[in-house]
């Protein structure tokens, strides 16, 4: 079906089919009629596209209405399947949709907890709430392999440090996700986890040769394609190795590396409008650069119109073959008629209410706390902690979970909690609730990683310091001194 209605459209239909924009504020109308007059595959919605309530939550009804909108804005031209409506719902960091939906820990988590079923569930979790909202894409889970602190960019967006772990997490995440209806996005191939620069800013180079990329960063992509995952995102990383200079996302020997691995499902790239790409391809080149190199999707270009007028005349001219605008654009709509048959079909997933898998999240952070130094087991802070460091709201979720455990707050030793990319701390018990990193460099004799800074990751850490559990987490990456796989026994 899909192939057949795509021998059928105009170059000008084609063109948009392989493009997924970003828009600003959170009125569609003019993103509708965007892609009603350029054909477009749908729309990408960010943090600021998202209606909020009077108290400054996620109103579900008006996205709900959002999605409808734009959905039927990719179907006006009579195509049969549905518009692609997608998000970056991660976990941890990268939360597009907050409260009232389910909030979750880091994906480390699910590295320190070493368990594929419990990141099934929580994939199922997390997409059973997107799903009824209208949205049929998630751009995750993030496959990268983690090198530590010298990474800046992907940290605990990464499951583990390990690639076998990584691969495995990865696809368990993913097929929870397909469960609840919800496409999965396995990125960003070649590896992200292992560069030292942030491609938001700048184009990183990774230095690795293919075999160190074999064994290391492509195992977890490997292991995606073995399970028939349906979507890949490049990343905008340049590889000597491949191709030197050239953004792993525009770059032909980059998409012949994925194809090899027998990948035949949709590549899309990473956000054509970060640093790494917008100060070398500039305007629309490079929509039709990384369609001539291998893209299926080409998402977030800086001007949609422009990349839309620039894949056009490309063709026109020959330097994209009509060919590969043919295979883009069938790839796309193979992914999205697939998804519309099984989302329509007898048994399919139902969704479920905003803010009802709190449970699976906690139990995400009770698999994942860490233990690096100090006892593991007894209770650490048997009457009261005094805390610092912190955001005003972490402070906050710690005292409610001292509260339900009856452990008080103003006196004992001292617990600080490290944020985001925080500095190392003292005191006597060291928490961090990101990447675990800071604990390396930190003089607490206690040190526990948290990966997480929910509600149930709270009570995960209550119920350590207070003896009613003990950590079964193991480091799913060396920090410091401490190996991976550190851990109370």
């Amino acid at each position: 079906m899909a192939a057949a209605a795509v021998a059928r459209m105009s170059v000008e239909e084609k063109a948009g089919q392989v493009l997924m924009p970003v828009y600003a504020g959170t009125d569609p109308a003019a993103q509708a009629a965007t892609i009603e007059r350029l054909h477009l595959a749908g729309s990408i919605i960010m943090g600021d596209n998202i209606p909020l309530d009077a108290n400054g939550q996620a109103d579900l009804g008006a996205m709900t209405d959002v999605n409808a909108r734009l959905s039927q804005a990719a179907r006006a031209d009579g195509r049969p399947w549905p518009g692609l409506i997608g998000v970056d719902q991660e976990g941890g960091i990268v939360a597009r949709l907050g409260a009232p939906l389910t909030e979750w820990p880091t994906p480390m988590s699910f590295g320190a907890a070493g368990n594929a079923p419990l990141a099934k569930d929580a994939g199922r979790a997390l997409a059973s709430e997107l799903a009824p909202l209208g949205f049929n894409l998630d751009f995750a889970p993030d496959a990268d392999v983690t090198v530590g602190p010298a990474d800046p960019t992907i940290g605990a967006r990464s499951m583990s440090g390990n690639p076998d772990q990584a691969g495995q997490l990865a696809v368990a995440f993913s097929q929870g996700m397909q469960d609840a209806g919800v496409l999965p996005t396995l990125k960003h191939f070649p590896g992200h986890g292992s560069v030292t620069v942030d491609s938001h800013q700048d184009l990183p180079v990774q230095p690795a040769g293919i075999t160190e990329l074999e064994a290391r960063d492509w195992k977890p992509f490997r292991a995606a394609v073995a399970a028939g995952m349906p979507m890949v995102m490049t990343g905008h990383i340049a590889v000597p190795a491949l191709e030197p200079g050239v953004p792993a996302s525009l770059s032909a020997p980059t998409y012949a590396a994925l194809r090899g691995m027998g990948f035949n499902g949709v590549a899309v790239t990473d956000a054509l409008n970060m640093g790494a790409v917008q100060q070398k391809y500039p305007g629309g080149s490079a929509a039709p650069a990384a369609l001539a190199a291998g893209a299926d999707l080409l998402l977030m270009p800086a001007d949609v119109g422009k990349a839309h007028a620039a894949i056009v005349d490309a063709v026109a001219a020959g330097t994209v073959q009509a060919a590969r605008l043919d295979e883009a654009a069938t790839r796309v709509a193979t992914m999205l008629a697939w998804r519309g048959r099984t989302a329509s079909s007898p048994g399919a997933p139902q969704g479920a209410a905003p803010g009802s898998s709190g449970d699976t999240s906690a139990r995400v952070s009770d698999a994942a706390i860490t233990v690096l130094s100090g006892q593991c087991s007894g209770p650490i802070a048997p009457a009261g902690v005094r805390v610092a460091g912190g955001s005003d709201q972490d402070r906050a979720r710690f005292a409610a979970a001292a509260a339900k455990a009856g452990l008080s707050i103003g006196q004992g030793p001292l617990l600080t909690l490290v944020g985001y990319a925080g500095r190392p701390a003292g005191g006597d018990i060291a928490v961090t609730l990101d990447a675990p990193w800071p604990l390396a460099g930190s003089g607490a004799p206690v040190k526990i990683a948290l990966y997480g800074r929910t509600p149930g990751a709270f009570d995960a850490l209550v119920a350590v310091l207070t003896g009613k559990a003990i950590a079964p987490g193991k480091l799913p990456a060396a920090v410091g001194s401490f190996p991976a796989g550190t851990g109370c026994p």
